[in-house]
């Protein structure tokens, strides 16, 4: 597989995360909460890595797959904190998901939706929407991951 296909990959599989949280917010009317929405991001970028592989020679493309990878990562690491919110393992390190008050401002900032309240789109399977995040960037970077560890191959010689 060229690198071009695994970037097609990493652009169609940031593209969906986002049309899902987008139709969750859009369409089925849940409000994101200020964790969710950093979240998105990694995908972003990850879109954003994977046009600029898609349009790169082969050992630049597979260097910015690397950085996109990377990303992945980033982005799990961001997933797994809003799971430890939603389990009660430790508090939102965002200010606007704890109500905290912020100096100058008479009324504590509190979200439009509790970030430790998990959200469930799947009746009857108890996954938030976080936690299938946080799988879904691992699955991404190990599929990313184990591509890059083959070796390029050379068509000309």
């Amino acid at each position: 597989m060229s690198h071009r296909y695994a970037a097609l990959l990493v652009i169609l599989g940031g593209g969906a995360a986002l049309a899902l949280a987008y139709w969750a917010q859009y369409g089925a009317g849940l409000v994101p909460c200020p964790l969710c929405l950093w979240e998105r991001w990694p995908y972003r970028i990850m879109v954003a890595l994977g046009a600029f592989a898609l349009l790169s020679r082969p050992p630049t493309g597979r260097f910015v797959l690397g950085l996109a990878a990377l990303t992945m990562l980033g982005g799990a690491v961001i997933a797994s904190v809003h799971v430890g919110v939603e389990m009660n393992l430790w508090r939102s390190p965002l200010p606007e998901c704890n109500g905290n008050f912020i100096s100058g401002m008479a009324l504590p900032m509190t979200p439009a939706i509790p970030c430790d309240k998990p959200v469930y789109i799947i009746p009857g399977l108890p996954v938030s929407m976080a936690l299938m995040d946080l799988f879904y960037e691992l699955l991404l970077a190990l599929l990313t991951i184990i591509y890059l560890s083959r070796k390029p191959r050379r068509f000309f010689r």
